[in-house]
């Protein structure tokens, strides 16, 4: 193993732990409490966004379905071609876009803003076009990737991922959920045999 590799890969701590430590200057309360109302509010909650940021999409479409808010990841490519239809008036979609301005997501935000339904954009860019077409920004800090290249989608994904972890945190305290009701959709796995009373005792 290269002494290069076991350097990069001490650094590729240092550095995700640094962008997760400095996120915290860019918490804006009043952006998240708006979020957390209209998430909890929502009937239905779709999520979207392309390459990492759409792989993380699909773990807070998970997130929400672990606290009983129906959620689903929408493929930007389905979006267009009718997938947009799952969402109705009063419904919310958040779009993650480091950039904010991923031309497949524009079609999207248009027919979102034409339905009625309520935009909330994870973003580094303020001034893009999905940060202008929300209702709600959620200022997204990224310090640098782990690669030496800084393009790979890594310590990016890494700050993505706990923004939606923060929003779940805030939506169980908001809404009282209990971990009874967790059990009742998360019967399988170690996890589930914990809640529901059936570990093996060895």
């Amino acid at each position: 193993m290269k002494e290069a590799s076991i350097r990069a890969a001490r650094e590729a701590y240092d550095i995700e732990a640094a962008c997760i430590a400095e996120m915290k200057e860019f918490f804006d309360e009043e952006a998240y409490a708006k979020a957390v109302e209209l998430l909890i509010r929502a009937p239905r909650i779709g999520s979207c966004g392309c390459g990492h940021s759409g792989i993380i999409c699909q773990h807070f479409a998970h997130l929400m379905c672990c606290i009983d808010q129906p959620a689903r990841f929408i493929s930007p490519a389905e979006a267009v071609h009718g997938a947009t239809g799952f969402l109705e008036e009063g419904d919310v979609m958040v779009f993650a876009s480091r950039g904010g301005k991923t031309k497949e997501l524009l079609p999207i935000l248009d027919i979102c803003l034409k339905k009625g339904v309520h935009v909330i954009t994870v973003t580094e860019n303020l001034e893009s076009p999905l940060a202008k077409g929300a209702e709600v920004v959620l200022k997204q800090h990224v310090n640098r990737e782990t690669d030496k290249y800084n393009c790979q989608g890594t310590t990016s994904s890494t700050a993505l991922c706990m923004i939606f972890h923060v929003l779940q945190t805030m939506m169980i305290e908001e809404t009282d959920y209990q971990v009874e009701q967790f059990a009742v959709v998360h019967p399988g796995g170690a996890v589930g045999e914990r809640l529901n009373g059936k570990e093996t005792i060895h």
